[in-house]
């Protein structure tokens, strides 16, 4: 598979700075939805192998790759939103929100910009929205890699914090053991309130989000 077909598309048109945009995050019931921004050197020997849909990479080798990208990368930029902005807006509008400042934050503005996905977000750049971008487009897949590194990272913080729930393995998805613990203790800081309403509308020890 050439990872590099869209990004060759736009380089032959003229482009120079071409940035992939990925998030992580969108499902859990708890924690920040993450979005990356990448603009990745494309020439030859200046490649990084094995860059791929961060699901499909093993942990170890995500780590890796996430310090040679930034490394690597002319400019990079990850933001996060977190569960209250998730539960004020809706999960969709949240990423859209997340993904627009981590573009915005570029140290260097691209010609295009690539998003994984079907939506498209407000930034005044031209987008082409890729459906399995972060497997198909090279520039994707460093984004979602640097995403979900970093998200990683920062739910094993939350689980120092809260190590009832056990977020250092499941990183806040809803898993049996995390739904189990959410019946025994009960909602915490960084639970989605509008993702977890059946643990505080009887199902659970919790009590609603103050309003």
């Amino acid at each position: 598979m050439d990872k590099l077909f869209y990004e060759r598309e736009m380089l032959a048109l003229g482009a120079q700075y071409i940035a992939g945009a990925d998030e992580v995050g969108r499902g859990p019931l708890a924690g920040p939805v993450v979005c990356a921004a990448v603009i990745m050197t494309l020439g030859r020997g200046e490649l990084i192998e094995g860059i791929d849909d961060s699901k499909k990479v093993k942990e170890g080798e995500r780590v890796r790759l996430a310090a040679l990208i930034r490394e690597r990368a002319v400019a990079w930029a990850i933001c996060e939103e977190d569960n209250h902005t998730i539960d004020r807006l809706n999960i969709l509008e949240a990423t859209k929100k997340c993904m627009k400042r981590a573009v915005e934050s570029l140290a260097v503005e691209p010609d295009i910009l690539f998003l994984d996905g079907n939506f498209r977000i407000d930034v005044s750049l031209p987008q082409q929205s890729i459906i399995h971008g972060d497997a198909l487009s090279y520039s994707i897949g460093a984004a979602s890699i640097l995403a979900k590194v970093y998200r990683d990272e920062l739910m094993k913080q939350y689980a120092e914090i809260y190590p009832q729930y056990g977020f250092e393995k499941h990183k806040g998805y809803g898993t049996k053991v995390h739904t189990d613990a959410i019946r025994e203790y009960g909602l915490c800081e960084i639970h989605r309130r509008t993702f977890t309403r059946k643990f505080w509308e009887g199902e659970g020890k919790s009590s609603p989000p103050n309003t």
